[in-house]
């Protein structure tokens, strides 16, 4: 690709250069041409890199069946791990966050990173057979924020959080991203993490980071969870009803939470980050760690026993399956759901 980028800047400003050489010239000023074409040539092949995006993905199979996957490329077109060969951090100060969205805010498709699956590509939960979408719970539409994961973390199902007394739940922690834009599935989003709640699902610590796009004009103002109820009055509370309720229609009992649903501080957040971190470097390290049913096939992690080659990673898409049985979505989708707490 930067290649191509080089012979079509070449292209562009060779003839610039042209116009400017079929006017008589002394040496001198040749010198001086041939300095600036090399320096405007670098300066646009600076601003080209860094407009080019980091990542893309790539869909496979029918939309709305069992066989839709996204995979994950990098800027070179290699393909990636989402959950393994994205970084944790976005800048070189470790103070910003990359964060895969996997369901963009206002949708109802519960999808997510696939443990299961090599490369990881987002895929749509099944349950009973069926694409799972989660249910309208008055006075909610689907997903009330951009939902998605940091990668390169993993709460270890062997690990019983102190701070809760239940283990974790087996996947890469959780983020639930703010800001005003609506995302798009497979985003790859710099965001800066607020604080965390800690929903305990089904007798497992699941946490939900809080996190806010860093080029959201609301950004600068907030730094924690109190700032959150400052410029997002009701948002802290109507998240907390949210999980505590979305299961409900479908005949479970209402969610519970640690610490009284109370949210916690960046400072505690980045702690619980940076503890999952390391259970994911022992995981795609495989040191102590019983053998989870995650495939952790990466492009990048030297040390790792399952990095692969790029033309294996390639192959795990092209065998990707096309097409699908397309599942009709239903209008109950749209249903909403009347709750009463006790």
């Amino acid at each position: 690709m930067l290649a191509e980028i080089t012979r079509s800047a070449n292209t562009a400003f060779s003839r610039v250069l042209s116009r400017r050489l079929s006017r008589p010239i002394n040496a001198a000023s040749a010198k001086t041409v041939a300095t600036s074409y090399r320096q405007i040539q670098q300066q646009s092949l600076r601003t080209t890199n860094l407009d080019m995006p980091l990542y893309e993905t790539v869909a496979k199979g029918a939309k709305n069946s069992s066989n839709y996957s996204l995979y994950f490329k990098n800027n070179c077109g290699n393909v990636i791990s989402p959950m393994h060969d994205i970084p944790l951090f976005a800048n070189k100060e470790k103070t910003v966050y990359n964060m895969v969205v996997e369901v963009p805010r206002w949708t109802n498709a519960k999808m997510e990173i696939s443990l299961k699956t090599p490369m990881n590509p987002i895929k749509q939960d099944i349950k009973k057979g069926k694409l799972r979408y989660v249910a309208n719970c008055f006075p909610h539409k689907g997903y009330i924020w951009n939902y998605g994961a940091m990668p390169q973390t993993w709460e270890n199902p062997s690990h019983i959080e102190p701070s809760t007394g239940c283990k974790g739940d087996n996947d890469p922690i959780d983020v639930i991203e703010i800001g005003y834009r609506v995302a798009k599935r497979g985003d790859v989003m710099q965001v800066k993490v607020l604080g965390t709640i800690a929903l305990i699902d089904e007798g497992e610590t699941d946490w939900k980071i809080i996190a806010i796009d860093v080029n959201d004009p609301l950004a600068s103002k907030v730094n924690d969870v109190s700032d959150v109820d400052q410029y997002f009055p009701g948002l802290l509370r109507a998240t907390v009803e949210w999980f505590k309720i979305y299961k409900i229609p479908d005949g479970k009992p209402e969610n519970q939470f640690a610490f009284n649903g109370d949210a916690k501080s960046a400072e505690f957040a980045t702690s619980i980050i940076a503890e999952t971190h390391k259970f994911w470097q022992s995981l795609i390290n495989q040191t102590n760690v019983a053998t989870p049913a995650i495939a952790c096939q990466n492009l990048t992690n030297a040390n790792s026993e399952y990095v692969v080659g790029k033309d294996v990673a390639a192959k795990f898409l092209n065998d990707a399956p096309d097409g699908g049985e397309v599942e009709e979505v239903v209008d109950t989708v749209d249903t909403w759901h009347f709750i009463h707490l006790k």
